[in-house]
């Protein structure tokens, strides 16, 4: 998602329910980061940093060195990602001190 200013986040123009801040209040060290990682590196998008992982762990060549657990990582963005596309809620914004 490129634009040309600051993105918005899909819930901005709607309230939040308690129940997806309570989730993403409950997200692991490592689920966290890669919400960061995704927003910072990959323009808010997970299809990018899965397809960066995946070909990491099949030995083409990749765009970042992230972690070592990757296939962790990949199952933790699916994770996420399910959860996003489920309920229409973009969780990088629902982080503490993150915006």
């Amino acid at each position: 998602m490129k634009s040309g200013g600051k993105r918005k986040a899909k819930t901005e123009s709607r309230s939040i329910p308690a129940t997806h801040s309570a989730y993403a209040a409950a997200l692991s060290p490592e689920e966290r980061t890669l919400l960061v990682l995704r927003d910072a590196l990959y323009e808010h998008s997970w299809e990018p940093m899965l397809k960066d992982l995946q070909d990491r762990l099949d030995g083409r060549p990749y765009t970042l060195k992230l972690v070592a657990r990757i296939r962790e990582d990949l199952e933790r963005i699916r994770r996420l990602e399910a959860y996003e596309r489920k309920h229409g809620v973009d969780l990088g914004t629902l982080l503490p001190g993150e915006e």
